[in-house]
């Protein structure tokens, strides 16, 4: 009776160490899985500045920049206008459609600040990231038409053969058709195809229908075999993840692409970051550290019980 009292005694020591650690690998990753959303797929600034010398354009950006962060916690999709006649401003800002409110209003409470980091108060500007964009432009701005490729980014690995674009293919037709029938918003996996698609709020199902399709043609000449890609055009985007062990079952909007372009158009200039690509890989190398540890933990923790039921005896 005495080995099993000082066996259990023994047995429980090591279990707040583990549950720690199992508690601190559980932080780390939801920390970097959450902070994915946020992270920028590219800018596009327009190349003629905004002259403010009374400082009224200003003004109203940042009257419209207040109303686009405060509408976010209530709502995905949000447009208004601020200033009059020749200073009036248009914004709008929308959340991925799977994002939570707090979520989005996470995402979207930092864009204004970006914003102004990136296009320097252009007359117009578009900043996106996974999770959400933020588009303003100044009265007077040339429209761009609703088909405008605005971004592209294909993955660096080709497949092929093997029926990928049989499956990648079919993965499309389910996502022109689940977008419309979602209103604006489609996610799924079909056949190791993660996709997802996206029509910005103010646009019908059957517009946002022929926007997907006319992205889908693009992915398919743009991207070719490609496991994966986003085609971001003005008023929709996809994105699409080909994954040889099965698809997730929830897809992510980075493809984790290494080859990439942008688009200019309508006095528009875009780019992308040069490191916004490496959150999975960095998660993967999060979990894999974290469980070597815990393994290293539990193997030292085993013997350590070993030795000292050998002493016990």
């Amino acid at each position: 009776m005495g080995f099993l009292v000082s066996s259990s005694s023994t047995s429980r020591r090591p279990m707040p160490l583990l549950f720690i650690l199992f508690l601190l690998c559980l932080a780390t990753v939801s920390e970097c899985a959450a902070a994915d959303y946020k992270t920028l797929v590219y800018k596009g600034c327009s190349k003629q500045p905004l002259v403010d010398p009374s400082g009224v354009y200003s003004q109203a950006l940042s009257a419209l920049f207040g109303s686009l962060v405060s509408q976010s916690t209530k709502a995905k999709f949000f447009q208004t206008t601020s200033g009059s006649g020749q200073t009036t401003i248009t914004g709008l800002f929308q959340c991925r459609g799977d994002l939570s409110n707090s979520d989005c209003y996470n995402c979207v409470s930092g864009l204004p600040i970006l914003s102004d980091k990136l296009c320097s108060r252009a007359i117009a500007a578009r900043v996106q990231l996974y999770g959400c964009y933020l588009l303003y432009e100044v009265a007077g701005f040339a429209q761009v038409s609703g088909m405008e490729m605005l971004y592209k980014t294909c993955g660096g690995t080709n497949v092929a053969g093997s029926g990928f674009e049989e499956r990648r293919d079919t993965a499309f037709s389910v996502l022109e058709n689940g977008v419309v029938s979602g209103h604006g918003f489609y996610t799924t996996s079909y056949q190791s195809m993660s996709v997802l698609a996206q029509c910005e709020g103010d646009v019908g199902d059957s517009d946002c229908g022929e926007c997907i399709k006319n992205a889908v043609q693009r992915a398919q000449v743009e991207c070719g075999s490609s496991i994966s890609g986003q085609i971001y055009l003005h008023k929709c985007f996809i994105s699409y993840n080909y994954y040889t062990n099965g698809a997730p079952l929830r897809s992510s909007s980075s493809p984790g692409s290494s080859s990439s372009s942008s688009s200019s158009s309508q006095g528009y200039s875009s780019s992308a970051p040069g490191s916004g690509q490496n959150t999975g890989k960095m998660v993967a190398i999060i979990i894999g550290g974290s469980v070597g540890v815990g393994f290293l933990v539990i193997f030292l923790l085993c013997a350590r019980n070993s030795m000292k039921k050998h002493d016990d005896f």
